[in-house]
């Protein structure tokens, strides 16, 4: 009954970033970069939001490759996250720490978290870092 119970407590909790900050700077008239904050508090990360008109500077000064640019830039366990990454990319960038500089999502895709309820079809997430950029995830 122990072992089953245990099972049971794994397979019921909390995903494995549950609780991980993740900062996001946003252009306060951007309606799609608060509703992917909102997405990724649902997903059980913990969102503080920073007004940043000029968000496109702050991205390219961490290294965001400008054809990369979105509306919205976060940075979360000392990667920057740049677009409307799904969580679950993110989960799996966390889980795998890759020596990278963060991910892009280039402009913003109709199919993304923040601009539909939630991810569908395919996205190309990019990784970029100071020796380039690569693709990350084609999912």
């Amino acid at each position: 009954m122990k072992t089953f119970t245990l099972a049971l407590a794994f397979l019921t909790a909390a995903p494995a970033f549950a609780g991980e900050a993740i900062t996001v700077y946003r252009d306060p008239s951007c309606g799609c970069c608060s509703a992917w904050a909102e997405y990724m508090e649902q997903k059980g990360y913990d969102v503080t939001i920073v007004e940043e008109r000029d968000v496109a500077a702050r991205a390219i000064a961490a290294g965001v490759p400008e054809r990369g640019l979105s509306c919205h830039h976060a940075e979360v366990g000392g990667y920057g996250i740049h677009g409307h990454i799904p969580a679950e990319i993110i989960d799996r960038l966390l889980a795998e720490r890759p020596a990278i500089s963060g991910l892009v999502l280039p402009g913003m895709p109709q199919n993304s978290p923040g601009m539909a309820p939630d991810k569908y079809g395919t996205l190309k997430v990019y990784s970029y870092a100071p020796t380039g950029v690569a693709v990350y995830s084609n999912e």
